[in-house]
């Protein structure tokens, strides 16, 4: 995948996860800059989301840990569990709001 394909696809990753926080009931404060999004909860937690361009990877931190999804089959998977991202990022911020969240 060259850079541009890969920020394309990441850019794209990232405005679906902002769409769903817009449409999410659960109140879960965002900032994006400059392809980084930070999401903020009630308690205080944040999960962070970027991109790692000069290793097309998508990279999520959250009270759980941190954790590389790479573009496979035509999904973002974990690379270490191969967990697909937005699965992953419900589950991470689930257990950060005290509440169900799904993207």
């Amino acid at each position: 995948m060259t850079e541009s394909e890969f920020n394309k696809l990441a850019d794209e990753t990232l405005a679906r996860i902002e769409q769903s926080l817009d449409d999410c009931d659960t109140d879960i404060d965002y900032e994006m800059n400059g392809g980084v999004l930070e999401l903020s909860f009630e308690n205080g937690s944040k999960i962070i989301v970027n991109r790692q361009t000069a290793v097309r990877e998508i990279w999520v931190a959250a009270k759980s840990g941190g954790h590389h999804f790479l573009w496979r089959d035509g999904a973002w998977h974990d690379t270490r569990d191969g967990g697909e991202l937005f699965a992953a990022l419900g589950k991470y911020a689930s257990e950060q709001a005290g509440e169900a969240v799904s993207f």
